[in-house]
């Protein structure tokens, strides 16, 4: 299953995107960074991971399943790196332009429309349970790296067999499988750490929230939202319970 192969997703990860851009453009700017990293990882985990990738000003990073940008944002503001998104949503991709003005194209992130070794580092975060491509996925990351290149990975591993009902269009690894992934596609992890997704100021929440409420007060009678929050409701279950867990991993590329 690729990126956008759920039907459900596609609400979440397309048409919820188009709406979220709206809502921070009614709300204001300092509520882009915060919606835009719901569910792509907390602050603490972006800093974790960017300290960890030990990023600096300058380097070319490419952001692989960026969603609506929110993370590379962050990151362009936070390190003064050159950020590029790719996301195989048109209305993210447009989102993540106008919120950010980042560089962002519209793919697949096992079928990147860069040239080998573009890039010094790429992070992906909550991408890898999303595609059953996981191989390709990894191998296109490894292409565009140069030599040496960092990758960052905010991963959700399935810790135990997980209940159903199960948030469509996952497929969540265990740990061991994605170690025997990042190794068969020619990376070492260089750091690991559990994600703490509750790790942000407390104003992050707040603006995230409103940027919610903001999209339902709008659209909250059309399925699209339903569905995207019944995904929402899928994988905190699942977090909740301990089954799935969201682990952060650092790699270089051999």
């Amino acid at each position: 299953m690729s990126e956008i192969a759920s039907e459900a997703m596609e609400s979440e990860f397309g048409t919820v995107a188009g709406w979220t851009e709206e809502a921070v453009r009614t709300l204001g700017p300092e509520h882009a960074v915060p919606a835009g990293c719901r569910g792509s990882g907390s602050e603490g985990a972006l800093r974790w991971l960017a300290d960890s990738l030990a990023l600096r000003a300058e380097d070319r990073v490419l952001d692989a399943g960026a969603g609506v940008g929110g993370p590379a944002g962050w990151l362009a503001a936070d390190r003064g790196v050159r950020a590029v998104c790719a996301e195989p949503m048109a209305e993210a991709v447009h989102a993540s332009r106008t919120l950010f003005g980042l560089p962002s194209v519209v793919a697949l992130s096992q079928a990147l429309p860069f040239a080998d070794a573009s890039f010094d580092a790429a992070w992906s975060l909550g991408v890898l349970c999303t595609t059953e491509e996981k191989p390709p996925m990894l191998a296109e990351l490894a292409r565009v790296l140069a030599p040496g290149g960092r990758l960052g990975l905010l991963v959700f591993v399935a810790e135990a067999p997980l209940p159903p009902p199960l948030p469509e269009g996952n497929s969540f690894p265990s740990p061991a499988e994605v170690d025997a992934l990042l190794d068969r596609a020619g990376f070492s992890v260089t750091g690991r750490a559990d994600a703490d997704l509750a790790d942000s100021p407390p104003e992050w929440q707040q603006r995230a929230d409103a940027v919610d409420a903001e999209v339902q007060r709008g659209h909250g009678d059309d399925p699209a939202w339903a569905q995207a929050q019944e995904q929402s409701r899928r994988v905190g279950r699942l977090l909740g319970s301990g089954a799935l867990r969201p682990r952060l991993l650092t790699a270089v590329r051999a």
